[in-house]
């Protein structure tokens, strides 16, 4: 996993919105949140800057998700499949084909980075690996 930029964020790699609009979690992403298959998970907004969107479950946000006030700020949920797959929700602001950016976010996020200058950084960094 690169750190594209001192101090920066950690990177698992891109990942590309499928025609069926799901991602696949890259594997090391995977196990440091500690998802599983039939998980449900939750999406959170993004910030403006990087845009995308947040992805975890209610057990890793904690108590955050009840000072989030989770409910309300979501931008959907879903549920993870045995390929580490999972479908996005309308809202989520990507289109099949997109590539996102998945980056180590807070810890109880897992990052998907769709704009901004660690996205911009890591489209100079070459070797980044593709999840499709």
């Amino acid at each position: 996993m690169p750190q594209i930029a001192k101090g920066g964020k950690w990177v698992f790699g891109w990942v590309v919105v499928g025609p069926d609009g799901a991602i696949c979690v890259p594997p090391e992403a995977w196990q440091e949140y500690e998802f599983h298959a039939g998980d449900e998970v939750i999406f959170l907004p993004g910030s403006r800057r990087s845009g995308g969107f947040g992805l975890s479950t209610m057990a890793r946000l904690g108590d955050a998700a009840v000072r989030l006030d989770v409910g309300r700020r979501a931008l959907g949920y879903g549920r993870f499949d045995a390929g580490r797959r999972v479908t996005l929700p309308p809202d989520s602001g990507v289109a099949p084909g997109d590539r996102l950016l998945a980056v180590r976010g807070s810890g109880r996020a897992l990052g998907f980075v769709a704009q901004g200058p660690i996205y911009e950084a890591a489209l100079k960094y070459p070797g980044i690996e593709v999840f499709e």
